[in-house]
């Protein structure tokens, strides 16, 4: 399988598609028969891929699955995957891949290398108004518009949590960049969970989507990620059984963006840090999620208020960019540059 051939044309060309993730049928062929493969998909589990991604105990609980057949699908998964080794070379051609999204801010773009950037997750947090959900109604229109570096544009989830979704807004969005409104809207499929526990499921619904309409998504949202898990989880004695329920979430998250190719925006919020007065720190407020959001977001933008409708976006953790800052505008249109 060649790991490297970018898709170019338009989707529908099946070997383009292959090349981005093995189908999960393959395993018909090594003796595994249709009726566990349906148990796996319906779990969730729909490429080669996401069974080298899931453990053999969480696989044993999927309903029907024995430890016998479970080492079997392992088994006959391996050799349909290569090693995992590869090169820095060969690694930075499957990196070739990785597209990323216009913020709609030239300034906010370059802090960020171009934009939200796939197979990795994106969170920007701060306080209430800083902008977070602004960024993410323009994501919805940018994400489907054509863009540097090959970039096709494609659709959009969006999974919300605190009822902030207005459709509303993304028509005047949509008119800024001069594209159909009803297109627009067309294109963005949303959710609304309820609950932690229904947000995790929603990522199985997501999987299956992505995995049906193979590169036609290009973007999941989820604004935010914490406001369930603070609500369904309160006080000290639950706050464990928060963090592993958020780590599987997340871990859950980064996998899907790995396995295909989309780019994950979460939003967070912020939480004063009570012994912060001690330690004399210029800011004494932080993200919440502790440190399994803080290691499993692969780039964390801190935002601020500015003057008017000025925001500040400043690089909080990424492993290539240097921490800069950037100053965007709210405008009517969505996230826009500063004028000066």
């Amino acid at each position: 399988m060649k790991e490297d051939q970018v898709v170019l044309e338009e989707p529908g060309f099946q070997d383009e598609e292959e090349s981005l993730f093995q189908d999960i049928d393959l395993l018909q062929k090594h003796g595994i028969n249709v009726a566990d493969i349906k148990k796996l998909k319906s779990v969730g589990i729909c490429t080669i891929k996401g069974i080298q991604m899931t453990t053999r105990r969480a696989l044993c609980n999927v309903k029907g699955l024995s430890e016998a057949k479970v080492d079997k699908i392992k088994e006959a998964a391996n050799k349909l995957i290569e090693p995992g080794f590869l090169t820095a070379f060969e690694y930075s051609e499957k990196r070739k891949m990785v597209f990323h999204i216009t913020t709609g801010s030239q300034e906010f773009d370059k802090l960020l290398g171009g934009g939200i950037e796939s197979m990795a997750i994106t969170e920007a947090f701060g306080e209430f108004r800083t902008g977070k959900t602004q960024l993410s109604h323009t994501l919805c229109v940018t994400a489907q518009l054509p863009g540097t570096g090959g970039y096709t544009g494609g659709k959009i989830i969006f999974i919300d949590t605190e009822n902030t979704f207005r459709p509303d807004r993304l028509r005047d969005i949509a008119d800024r960049f001069n594209v159909d409104h009803d297109a627009v809207l067309d294109n963005v499929l949303y959710a609304r969970a309820y609950t932690s526990e229904h947000q995790m499921e929603l990522l199985d619904y997501v999987a299956a989507k992505f995995h049906e309409e193979a590169g036609i998504f290009k973007l999941l949202i989820i604004d935010s990620i914490m406001a369930l898990f603070r609500v369904d989880f309160s006080g000290r004695g639950e706050l464990a059984e928060r963090q592993q329920k958020l780590a599987q979430m997340l871990s859950r998250l980064q996998k899907i963006s790995e396995e295909y190719n989309v780019a994950v925006f979460v939003t967070n919020q912020m939480t004063a840090d009570p012994g912060a007065t001690m330690t004399f720190q210029a800011d004494p407020k932080k993200p919440i999620g502790g440190h399994i959001l803080a290691h499993a977001s692969t780039t964390r933008i801190s935002l601020r208020k500015g003057r008017g409708e000025l925001r500040i976006a400043k690089i909080y953790d990424s492993p290539e960019m240097p921490e800069n800052e950037a100053t965007f505008a709210i405008t009517a249109g969505g996230i826009g540059d500063a004028k000066e």
